[in-house]
């Protein structure tokens, strides 16, 4: 099944609650991406920072996996979700 754009946005914004409700996860989000909770929030909306917290989230294989545990997703999810949104710092395949 492809990752519709609109299925990532969903999925990443999981992600942002998800993360959110940790107390250890999120000052680690805080320092990765500058960004406060409240500056989180403001953003929510714009796919590019949304792709930053798939990234942030797919940086460790047991977080990926609490993730989608707690969430019911398949442990591909955030990945699939996060090439399908613009904005991430990685070089694209020909």
């Amino acid at each position: 099944m492809t990752m519709t754009r609109d299925r990532a946005e969903t999925i990443a914004l999981q992600a942002l609650a998800w993360i959110a409700s940790d107390e250890e996860l999120l000052p680690q989000l805080a320092g990765a991406t500058g960004a406060s909770l409240e500056d989180a929030k403001d953003r929510a909306q714009d796919p590019a920072f949304l792709a930053g917290i798939l990234e942030f989230l797919t940086m460790e294989d047991r977080w990926i996996r609490r993730f989608c545990d707690d969430v019911g997703l398949p442990y591909e999810a955030p990945m699939q979700a996060l090439l399908a949104l613009p904005g991430q710092m990685r070089p694209e395949w020909p």
